[in-house]
């Protein structure tokens, strides 16, 4: 993947265009993807999903970049694939109840050779004169973990080495630049890539300042030795590391033992970026963009004006004196290193 294309070290998501949590007006969405053209190095990359909004995200990117005149060489996108937008016969949609914002589709999941390609031929419709060079299989954890019976799991196992093999073929033809992978549980993601030659993954939730296990560490060093490149996602745990409720999206509970010991250790961590005059989010950032392997960090915003602060964090200086005192006070592990 390195000899076809060149990522930036921040990447936009895109679930806000697909009104995550809250619904935004197209000219909202239409200034924040106006930011990202105007301060991303080129090409500016965007992280997008039939399942964000079903396929809203897709149609608001398409209209923004349609309405802005953006050359198609000048920005990279990400689609991943597995979800497929339906009419909308229930009151709210089906796919993901509660979490999206005014949509009038609905969504359904299709992992399989021919249902890959059918997701990836609508998501070329919605982006409206733009493709997706880069495609992978979205949340293929998610989808071995809904298997009711171990036959069914190694059926559904099938049905994405079957949509990988549908990708890699849009490769061979030249349709697209890089097969990769995005999922929450790493150990998925570990189990596709023994057995398919990916150009690239995406980790959500699992490198962060707060959480990066030894056994993942090794993982991400061996795909960086074999030349895989690694885009680590959602690395403020789902926005706790920056003062949120939500860790990794469940409500935290100061009443629970588990959850004081999380608010405990980001008490510790405010104040020590306090002491080094540092934002805890762009300690967050620094630690996730030199995670082994890591290329490129997503982040997502609703708001236009954050754009160019997000793209600056990753140009921010932590001193070396900041990490070790992080390791001195048990807030991170002893063997991370090169930070």
């Amino acid at each position: 993947m390195a000899n076809t294309v060149s990522l930036p070290k921040i990447i936009f998501g895109t679930s806000s265009l697909g009104n995550l949590y809250t619904a935004l007006d197209e000219s909202v969405k239409q200034e924040i993807v106006k930011e990202i053209i105007e301060n991303s190095p080129k090409p500016a990359v965007f992280d997008s999903a039939g399942k964000y909004g079903a396929g809203l995200a897709l149609e608001s990117l398409g209209n923004a970049l349609n309405a802005l005149g953006v050359s198609k060489h000048d920005v990279i996108i990400s689609n991943k694939l597995g979800w497929y937008r339906t009419e909308l016969t229930t009151p709210e949609p089906t796919f993901e109840p509660g979490v999206w914002r005014d949509l009038k589709y609905d969504a359904v999941q299709k992992i399989s050779y021919e249902g890959i390609l059918e997701c990836y031929e609508q998501g070329n419709q919605l982006l409206n004169g733009y493709d997706a060079q880069l495609v992978s299989v979205h949340d293929p954890d998610e989808y071995l973990a809904a298997a009711e019976t171990e036959a069914d799991r190694e059926k559904r196992y099938q049905d994405i080495l079957n949509a990988y093999r549908a990708l890699f073929e849009l490769k061979q033809q030249g349709k697209v630049l890089a097969v990769g992978v995005g999922a929450k549980d790493w150990k998925s993601i570990q189990k596709i890539t023994n057995d398919v030659p990916l150009d690239w993954v995406m980790i959500a939730n699992s490198m962060t300042v707060h959480s990066h296990p030894a056994d993942l560490l090794a993982y991400m060093q061996s795909l960086k030795d074999k030349g895989v490149l690694i885009l680590n996602s959602a690395v403020f745990n789902g926005g706790f590391l920056m003062g949120g409720e939500y860790y990794n999206y469940k409500e935290v509970d100061p009443n629970n033992e588990h959850d004081k010991a999380l608010l405990t250790w980001r008490e510790k961590f405010f104040a020590l970026c306090n002491q080094y005059k540092i934002r805890p989010a762009e300690a967050a950032v620094q630690f996730g963009l030199n995670a082994p392997g890591v290329t490129s960090i997503a982040l997502s915003t609703t708001n236009a004006k954050r754009v160019k602060g997000n793209i600056d964090m990753a140009s921010v200086k932590v001193p070396a004196a900041f990490w070790e005192d992080m390791k001195k006070q048990g807030l991170m592990s002893a063997e991370i290193e090169n930070l």
